[in-house]
């Protein structure tokens, strides 16, 4: 079970009467709106699970997570208020699909409404604002463009390609449902290991109808129909500063050392990264 009301609270949006798409649309805007896109527990060195129940309990405390997170327990709360949703194997990709097909490191979710399949994905790093038809075109949603089409390599898959200006390439899922526990070992791996860009590098990324804010190790970028303006964050104060206006996170279960000891590490990513770029 998980707390429904609570969760809606966070939303802000009231309990619909009944399933319908206007609702659907309601709760996917708010939800991108108002809980980050964020890999700080695993920063922290102390990554939660994706059980449903947990991930609307981190959700509760004021916090996001990447697409186990995220779509896990937005899955919950809309089959909670009685909508039929699948849970999908997807993955990231390139320009070029991969032909060993979805690599399992993203959860997609689907929901069929009045007989039409719609993907419905919170988790894709400052990705869709809204619901996106499984029908092959290209949808202007605020100032990103994104396309849909047929995957090319999964027989009944399909791909989302981002606007050009997102934070990945593609998106690709296949057609069969999947438990959510299915994505467990991925997920050890992303949040543990020292390889994972989940580990390496800190991310929140939060979306609104007119553009996203990206916040990827000390680099704050907000990309809107205006453009891309950035700035890097030179200060633990400023940076925690920035976590809590912009990305509405919550940290009050992060004592003083921890957050000295998190910013010493994303500040000496950051240089690294500079000293890499000539810069």
């Amino acid at each position: 079970m998980i707390d429904i009301d609570g969760y809606l609270a966070v939303l802000g949006v009231d309990r619909p009467a009944a399933p319908t798409a206007e609702a659907l649309w309601a709760l996917h805007r708010a939800q991108v709106e108002r809980v980050a896109y964020e890999t700080l527990d695993n920063q922290l060195g102390r990554p939660t699970g994706i059980g449903a129940a947990e991930s609307v309990a981190r959700i509760l405390r004021g916090r996001g997570g990447y697409c186990f997170h995220l779509n896990g327990a937005f899955a919950a709360l809309l089959e909670a208020l009685g909508y039929d949703v699948t849970l999908h194997r997807a993955g990231v990709q390139d320009e070029v699909e991969d032909p060993a097909g979805p690599g399992g490191d993203h959860l997609a979710l689907t929901v069929l409404l009045d007989g039409e399949r719609w993907l419905v994905d919170t988790g894709l790093a400052g990705g869709m604002y809204e619901p996106l038809p499984l029908c092959e075109g290209s949808y202007v949603q605020g100032p990103f463009t994104y396309a849909m089409a047929p995957s090319t390599v999964v027989p009944g898959g399909w791909r989302f390609t981002h606007d050009p200006r997102g934070a990945f390439t593609a998106m690709v899922f296949a057609p069969e449902p999947v438990p959510l526990s299915s994505f467990a070992a991925k997920h050890a791996h992303l949040s543990t290991s020292p390889e994972s860009g989940f580990v390496r590098v800190f991310q929140a990324q939060l979306r609104d109808a007119k553009g996203v804010d990206m916040l990827r190790g000390c680099v704050l970028r907000r990309i809107d129909a205006e453009g891309t303006d950035e700035r890097t964050i030179d200060s633990a104060d400023d940076w925690y500063d920035v976590l809590a206006d912009v990305f509405q996170l919550q940290l009050s279960d992060v004592d003083a050392a921890e957050r000295a000891e998190l910013w010493h590490r994303v500040h000496a990513a950051h240089q690294e990264w500079e000293a890499a770029e000539g810069r």
